[in-house]
């Protein structure tokens, strides 16, 4: 079979929810031609050999002392689709499962306008939707409120890069592998995402929405704000402000402050505080 359109997703645990994820592509109206997971720390997940009509590639990320290779492992996914034949490559957390029509809905925008780096709405399921069969999913549609969410058919571009986000998008990878993708000087969580929307704009190559690539995040425990990704945050943070002149992620950092665990420095930056 030849491979034109694939699904790259990046795990570390998480393996009933990637599991789901598969059902979920198995039962689209337009399958993938390739799944590529790429394991981060994960020996089980390694050895995975999912049966089915989608052919699947699991690849070990390389691991990296500072935390999960986020960026990178979604590079080297995008990489290994692209090596396979992939001119279509859709980018998927592990959490999201996805809509009837998410696949095709991202092929069509990227063959129709390759230059685009595409995002489609995402709900986030509650904790009662467990479980739920993808044929109820839209029964469930409703998208998060701060990122754009057109409609079923529509498409916009023109998308603030600030808003993007790697839970779901899609790209022509000839274009990713011209603008470069992740910078892999992040490792650990926060930053990478908004480095990307900044580095794609700047490569004057505009941003866009699918309203039919509608993804379903399935729920798990979560901390607000993430103090144990402290640390990463204050990384990752500093290397934005030294590519962009602007710490992203202030909503957390501010949250951090009213705890004690960060202040704010004299130049802007900011450092562990002395509740740490």
């Amino acid at each position: 079979m030849r491979i034109r359109t694939a699904v790259v997703t990046i795990a570390h645990g998480r393996h009933e929810h990637l599991h789901r994820q598969r059902e979920s592509l198995l039962a689209g109206s337009l399958r993938p031609d390739l799944h590529v997971v790429v394991a981060m720390s994960d020996p089980v997940l390694e050895s995975w050999r999912p049966e089915g009509p989608v052919p699947t590639r699991v690849v070990r990320a390389p691991d990296d002392a500072r935390g999960l290779p986020l960026a990178a492992a979604r590079n080297l996914g995008a990489a290994v689709a692209t090596e396979a034949g992939a001119t279509v490559v859709v980018g998927l957390d592990v959490d999201c499962l996805v809509g009837t029509d998410l696949v095709a809905a991202y092929r069509d925008a990227v063959r129709s306008e390759p230059t685009v780096l595409w995002s489609g709405p995402v709900t986030y399921l509650p904790a009662s939707a467990r479980g739920i069969a993808p044929s109820a999913l839209a029964e469930h549609d409703a998208p998060h409120p701060a990122r754009p969410a057109p409609a079923p058919g529509q498409r916009w571009t023109g998308g603030d890069p600030d808003l993007f986000w790697s839970l779901s998008y899609a790209v022509h990878s000839r274009t990713w592998s011209s603008v470069g993708g992740f910078c892999e000087e992040y490792a650990g969580y926060g930053g990478e995402d908004t480095d990307l929307g900044r580095t794609w704009a700047a490569s004057g190559r505009p941003l866009g929405w699918v309203g039919g690539a509608r993804a379903y995040h399935q729920h798990h425990d979560t901390e607000s704000p993430p103090v144990r990704h402290l640390d990463d945050i204050l990384r990752n943070g500093a290397l934005f402000a030294r590519r962009w002149g602007w710490w992203p992620m202030t909503g957390w950092l501010a949250s951090f402050e009213e705890q004690g665990l960060v202040v704010r420095l004299p130049d802007g930056g900011w450092a562990r505080g002395s509740a740490t």
